[in-house]
């Protein structure tokens, strides 16, 4: 069966970026009709915290994103101890003691000597008298995964033939000295005992996942399908990494975004299929296919959340829009001729307050100097008794007849001394609701 997962920190709110992830890996469960695991990568007591576990549920919630189980990898500690020891007794772990300082010194001299910039095993020369003194001295070490010195290879979902000499690679730290356990060993732990079999995430982890098919194959296990997706960049082509915190799920839920907005352009951006807006997500579920990425960097402009929430918005029925007309004011009585006028002019239902207001307040009139005298006689004209849809039709005919104005002369001075804009919905629609409203008053 199909397994992928979703392994968020819960140190932070998640991005766009942690969604293309999310979203990737979830796609490929529903379409095969596998599982989809959310877990929280949470070993860093420090850092991680309940509030944003909370917040990474609500936000995949809001999206629709479901998951068929959640784990917690801090409920998985005793598993990556025995892990560690397995892999101390077949001498493919080893503690090290250089400190931050000596490390970047030997980084540097292997620069200037043209070498790779990788750590030098020298922790593998310590007998057990020079480790305890370091071990007194400077407390417990970092211990790394000794990697076999050859090439490391996959056929990657989306970069295709990947080939890594892991030679030029150090030797990855697995544990911390304060005994924290790292993510590379967790997520291998969790991925092999969970029959993870598909795993998608950013191509900033290619180095990564090369350890972890060593270590994966170490220790007699399965590697899953790996699949490295691109970086965001900013629409201009500028790194996104220092934006990203602006750019949270739930400040574009505040801002209007609507889910299926969101989740159509980020199930397309970077593939080679056009952004289509869909309406629900078994229509994602069907079109997706990760081998239609691309491994350039992809560009994601945030505006371009702003039409699509807007258009998918028009495709709404009252029903599914019915608490936003209420929270905006609407009585509901007038709530679907309102609705029938305010959606195909908003962009997201925020706006909707500001249509409300102008139907039941009206608007500071906008008449030119010139059109005073037309417009006094055009309201004297306004028939008696209720507004309904051929009202604007009927008075503007009247109007035309007694002033003759015409088109865009006797139109435009009329909508703005109504609304105060030059643009805005049909009038046929928008009269009746400003006479029923006045009449309401």
């Amino acid at each position: 069966m199909t397994t992928t997962r979703f392994a968020p920190s819960p140190t932070g709110y998640i991005h766009v970026g942690n969604l293309r992830t999310a979203l990737m890996n979830y796609l490929i469960a529903r379409k095969a009709g596998g599982t989809f695991i959310l877990r929280i990568d949470d070993t860093d007591p420090e850092r991680s915290k309940e509030e944003y576990v909370d917040a990474i549920k609500q936000d995949m919630e809001w999206l629709g994103l479901h998951w068929d189980r959640v784990e917690r990898q801090s409920d998985r500690l005793d598993r990556y101890a025995e892990t560690a020891d397995k892999l101390r007794e077949m001498g493919r772990f080893y503690e090290a003691f250089e400190t931050p300082t000596e490390l970047d010194l030997k980084r540097k001299k292997q620069l200037n000597m043209g070498k790779p910039p990788v750590y030098d095993r020298a922790a593998l020369n310590l007998s057990d008298a020079e480790k305890e003194a370091l071990r007194a001295k400077r407390g417990n070490g970092v211990w790394r995964f000794k990697l076999d010195h050859e090439r490391i290879e996959w056929n990657d979902g989306i970069l295709g033939d990947i080939s890594i000499d892991a030679a030029s690679v150090s030797d990855p730290v697995l544990i911390r000295g304060d005994g924290q356990v790292l993510y590379t060993i967790a997520s291998v732990v969790d991925d092999t005992e969970m029959g993870v079999t598909n795993v998608v995430r950013g191509s900033d982890h290619v180095t990564n996942t090369a350890t972890q098919i060593q270590i994966i194959e170490a220790l007699g296990g399965t590697c899953p399908r790996f699949a490295h997706h691109s970086l965001l960049t900013g629409p201009q082509g500028e790194a996104l990494s220092k934006r990203l915190g602006t750019l949270a799920l739930r400040d574009l839920r505040e801002q209007g975004v609507q889910p299926m907005a969101l989740l159509s352009l980020m199930a397309r951006l970077g593939s080679s299929d056009p952004v289509e807006l869909r309406s629900e997500m078994a229509e994602l579920i069907e079109g997706f296919d990760v081998n239609r990425f691309g491994a350039a960097p992809t560009k994601f402009d945030v505006q371009d959340l702003f039409p699509l929430t807007a258009k998918h918005l028009q495709s709404l029925p009252l029903a599914d829009v019915a608490e936003a007309v209420a929270d905006a004011g609407v009585p509901a009585d007038l709530a679907e001729p309102f609705w029938a006028m305010a959606r195909e002019n908003i962009t997201t239902l925020a706006d909707l307050k500001g249509w409300w207001e102008l139907c039941r307040d009206g608007a500071e009139p906008l008449i030119a100097d010139e059109d005073r005298e037309f417009i006094a006689e055009a309201m004297a004209l306004l028939p008696e008794g209720s507004f309904d849809g051929e009202t604007w039709g009927k008075w503007t005919s009247t109007v035309k007849e007694a002033t003759g104005r015409k088109g865009k002369g006797l139109f435009m001075p009329l909508r703005k001394a109504l609304t105060g804009m030059e643009r805005g919905p049909e009038m046929a629609i928008l009269l009746p609701l400003l006479q029923v409203i006045r009449a309401k008053a």
